[in-house]
């Protein structure tokens, strides 16, 4: 018996990628997909862009869900923005959900393997790659440092997992602590990492006042890591915080978006000279989550040194 396709599918004539966001032709990756298909060997994989609306109808997400599972040369998605809306909407579709996509109710990723539609959340694995690589090893013992995360999605969600997994006391902060404007994100956040086994200090706190964000960061110890990870300066315009707020001395200042206003990113760079604060955007962060995303698609190992080659391909785009 033949299985009844719920939405109209289109029949595509070459391997395609989809890229599930916002705004997804003004990202970097218009430019670099191509460049990593032709290192990969994979000339005939195009990319293509499906814009969603942020918090958009669940049909919406259901109707792209089902371009993948049902048409044969859809082979996948990444996913951005829209990643805990897509699996509320879409998790009856999956046939496979990864132990992070479990615990976060997010997919970053939609592959297929064997006949299964497969569900990944890759971000625990992307940001936590990307804050090792910025901060180094026994960060938190040799500073002192705290985590504060302005927003309280999945992302936000991923680094708090990727740092409670680390095994060492010294790599695990004595105190992270979530802002987010809505109370929701709050209590799935809380959801997610509360039955999970953790030395680390989570707080909860509900504000939407940058005033408010000013005065909680100031408190921070010097060192401390402060994360935009709100989607503000990309998705939505603003600052989670004003130009007033002054950064923890020699901050890490943790955009991350790489595109866009950028409004954070720009408030901690005028502090660099006054109060040593150390920078960081979204760009690794991108190369991570993507190169992540494509392996598990396209099916193939992610090396140290196949990662190192990507990484500089997608440099050569972004230095132009």
């Amino acid at each position: 018996m033949q299985t009844k396709i719920p939405y109209p599918i289109v029949t595509k004539t070459v391997p395609t990628f989809y890229f599930i966001g916002v705004t997804t032709g003004k990202s970097s990756i218009v430019k670099v997909f191509p460049l990593w298909m032709k290192v990969l060997g994979r000339e005939e994989v195009v990319l293509e862009g499906i814009d969603c609306k942020i918090h958009d109808d669940p049909e919406v997400y259901r109707a792209a869900v089902a371009q993948i599972k049902y048409d044969p040369l859809s082979l996948g998605a990444l996913v951005t923005t829209h990643k805990i809306d897509l699996l509320t909407a879409a998790r009856d579709m999956f046939d496979y959900l990864d132990p992070y996509a479990q615990i976060t109710d997010e997919v970053s990723s939609i592959s297929k393997r064997d006949g299964r539609l497969e569900g990944h959340a890759k971000d625990p694995i992307s940001s936590g790659a990307s804050l090792d690589a910025i901060i180094g090893k026994d960060y938190f013992a040799r500073t002192g440092g705290e985590v504060l995360c302005f927003g309280a999605g999945g992302s936000a969600i991923a680094t708090l997992l990727h740092l409670i997994n680390k095994k060492d006391k010294g790599d695990r902060p004595r105190r992270f602590t979530f802002v987010n404007r809505s109370q929701g994100r709050l209590d799935h956040a809380k959801e997610m990492v509360g039955g999970l086994k953790t030395d680390i200090e989570i707080e909860y706190i509900q504000n939407s006042d940058p005033a408010v964000n000013d005065r909680l960061m100031e408190q921070f110890p010097p060192c401390s890591i402060i994360i935009n990870a709100t989607g503000m300066g990309k998705d939505t315009p603003g600052s989670p915080i004003t130009w007033e707020g002054k950064f923890p001395e020699r901050a890490i200042a943790w955009e991350f978006n790489y595109r866009g206003e950028l409004d954070f990113m720009h408030q901690a760079l005028a502090q660099v000279k006054t109060r040593n604060v150390i920078v960081e955007d979204g760009w690794l962060y991108f190369v991570h989550g993507w190169t992540q995303v494509i392996a598990q698609v396209l099916h193939f190992d992610l090396t140290p040194e196949l990662f190192n080659r990507l990484n500089e391909v997608a440099s050569t785009v972004r230095a132009r």
